[in-house]
């Protein structure tokens, strides 16, 4: 068997040795698993795209109206009402 050296974050590393011990498995046999698992994934012939990326032109395009729009629930007392 090959050996992979690679650098990670100290609370990656927690969190893997945290799952080695409660699945019982080496923290080896646990990354080997994720790895066969990521790399089995099928693959999306489409990549992603974030809504940001989607309307990327619409943002910041408005001016005026309340400041607290979006945090004051008085802005929506009659949403929905016909």
């Amino acid at each position: 068997m090959n050996t992979l050296t690679i650098k990670i974050p100290t609370q990656l590393e927690a969190e893997i040795a945290q799952a080695s011990a409660r699945e019982h498995v080496t923290k080896s046999e646990l990354v080997r698993r994720a790895l066969n698992l990521y790399l089995r994934q099928p693959k999306s012939g489409t990549p992603f795209v974030s809504a940001l990326d989607q309307a990327g032109d619409l943002v910041g395009c408005f001016s005026g109206g309340p400041a607290d729009l979006s945090s004051n629930p008085d802005h929506l007392a009659q949403f929905g009402s016909s």
